[in-house]
């Protein structure tokens, strides 16, 4: 079994609580769904929203899925000018038999373009 990172992000459209934290946890459970993890699996999650998201942190919503065990931080994106607005990205650092290159990292509403070098993207 080996350590292993597998990045994800979403778009939001409004700083709105129950907005961030429901795409918040659809991005958890995607990136789970798509690799194949259980929370067994997730070593850590560190949530990284851009500066125009502060109504709740995002980590709250691994807490709404019984993550409860997991290690999980908070920090914020570095503002850049011309980048995205209202993201939340996610690297997860999970216990895992597959390859790096097996994993699938998982961009959501409109997040594609933020690594379109790396293979393996998950587009919903």
């Amino acid at each position: 079994m080996s350590v292993r990172a597998v990045r994800g992000a979403t778009h939001v459209d409004a700083d709105d609580r129950e907005h961030v934290l429901a795409l918040a946890r659809e991005l958890i459970e995607k990136v789970m769904t798509a690799n194949e993890l259980t929370g067994e699996d997730l070593i850590s999650l560190m949530f990284t929203p851009t500066p125009d998201l502060s109504s709740v942190a995002p980590a709250v919503a691994a807490r709404q899925l019984g993550l409860d065990e997991v290690a999980l931080l908070y920090d914020q994106e570095m503002a850049v000018d011309d980048s995205m607005t209202r993201v939340i990205r996610l690297p997860a650092h999970v216990q895992t038999d597959r390859s790096q290159r097996d994993l699938t990292n998982v961009y959501l509403h409109g997040t594609q373009g933020l690594r379109a070098d790396v293979p393996a993207i998950l587009h919903p």
